[in-house]
């Protein structure tokens, strides 16, 4: 690793991440991103202990925490009345097993605080339209300027040009579900827990950021009518509070509080099948697109990126070292993109009987065995990469 001349492209939290666990181990590190400066809008982050593990790790914990809301539980409500079905509470994983909400913008700020403090260089307008494996990988950009290296990472998202150089292309699959974000001002007294509020068809999701001076919005809801695929496509708020209108409890007034939403079609994209090959490597959503309900996209690509570089670390070349990354991340990322791929249906019922008895079955086992709610996502939440 030692000396290493590396690319990584995209700038948004899986390409900050390892560049800065790649540059820890000797490499030498240039983030090329296509904007004219390092910035997110977007909206929140739900950051599981497994993706803390990683922040903690490079020395950013407590700057997170200065940044982020701790969350303390997950609240499961019917969203008629928002009436509680049952709480899953944070509160029994082990202290330093901590769990926040953090607005997206703001860890790309933490992120790339610490990249500039470390030297690592950041090229901005540098969009990449080609990536050319091979012993020296080169990225040629839109103005046709070309920059090489001896390892190139895309970490380029849903639409990755480093994707395509080692997979093809291949079409994602709408999944027949639309998703609007949105923030809007605490003054609810949001609690620090995510609430999610489950209807026929359709859910919400709750939760503050920034202190608890907002709550972060996100609406799901099952229809045939194609959207498209992208996070940055504005909405009216008037279609969304019409989809929602039937809702009770706290949503009726977050709701009302909207100006500016973003909505976008959700797909299912492959996990890739190769995620290496001549000195170009994937990571995060670039090899592995998942659906957000597991709230995993983010954190898999912050352990992606340190699995990488101990991998690189470890091996006695770069060839072995990629192909050890894609043998311990593999499995465990298929198993959470299936396992949120099929998470949706359970907020959804929509038969009164079938929501009435699943929802006495949740209720009765949240009051029996609290503790085993939250068991359940220990293959999750217990996973330290950063342990070995």
């Amino acid at each position: 690793m030692m000396g290493l001349k590396t690319g990584v492209i995209g700038a948004g939290i899986g390409g900050l991440t390892a560049a800065l666990c790649l540059q820890r181990r000797g490499a030498l590190v240039t983030v090329l991103e296509q904007a004219e400066d390092i910035t997110e809008v977007g909206a929140g982050l739900q950051i599981s202990p497994n993706g803390v593990a990683v922040l903690r790790a490079l020395g950013l914990e407590t700057a997170l925490a200065q940044k982020a809301v701790r969350a303390r539980a997950v609240e499961l409500r019917d969203y008629a009345v928002g009436r509680l079905v049952t709480r899953v509470d944070l509160g029994h994983l082990p202290e330093e097993m901590r769990y926040y909400f953090v607005h997206r913008a703001d860890l790309i700020d933490l992120l790339a605080e610490a990249v500039r403090r470390t030297g690592i260089r950041v090229r901005l307008l540098q969009k990449v339209e080609d990536v050319l494996p091979g012993e020296k990988p080169v990225a040629r950009m839109a103005n046709g300027a070309e920059f090489g290296a001896k390892l190139l990472l895309g970490a380029d998202g849903l639409h990755s040009r480093a994707r395509a150089a080692l997979n093809g292309t291949v079409a994602p699959f709408f999944t027949r579900q639309v998703a609007w974000r949105a923030t809007v001002p605490n003054t609810s007294g949001h609690p620090d827990v995510a609430q999610v509020h489950m209807g026929p068809h359709r859910h919400v999701v709750t939760y503050p950021l920034r202190g608890g001076a907002l709550v972060n919005i996100v609406a799901v809801q099952e229809r045939a009518a194609w959207a498209e695929e992208g996070w940055h496509i504005a909405d009216d708020p008037a279609n969304l509070r019409a989809v929602f209108a039937d809702f009770g409890g706290i949503v009726p007034d977050l709701l009302k509080q909207v100006d500016t939403v973003r909505r976008w079609g959700l797909f299912r994209h492959p996990v890739a099948p190769v995620w290496h090959k001549a000195n170009v490597a994937i990571l995060g959503d670039a090899a592995h697109p998942t659906l957000p309900f597991m709230a995993q996209g983010a954190v898999m690509a912050m352990e992606d990126a340190w699995v990488l570089g101990d991998a690189l670390a470890e091996a006695p070349d770069t060839e072995s070292g990629l192909s050890g990354y894609q043998a311990r991340r593999e499995e465990r990322v298929k198993r959470v993109v299936a396992a949120a791929s099929k998470n949706a249906w359970k907020y959804h019922l929509s038969v009164p009987p079938v929501r009435a008895l699943a929802h006495l079955g949740l209720r009765i086992g949240g009051a029996v065995a609290p503790k085993r709610m939250l068991s359940q996502f220990d293959w999750i939440y217990r996973h330290d990469v950063t342990a070995g």
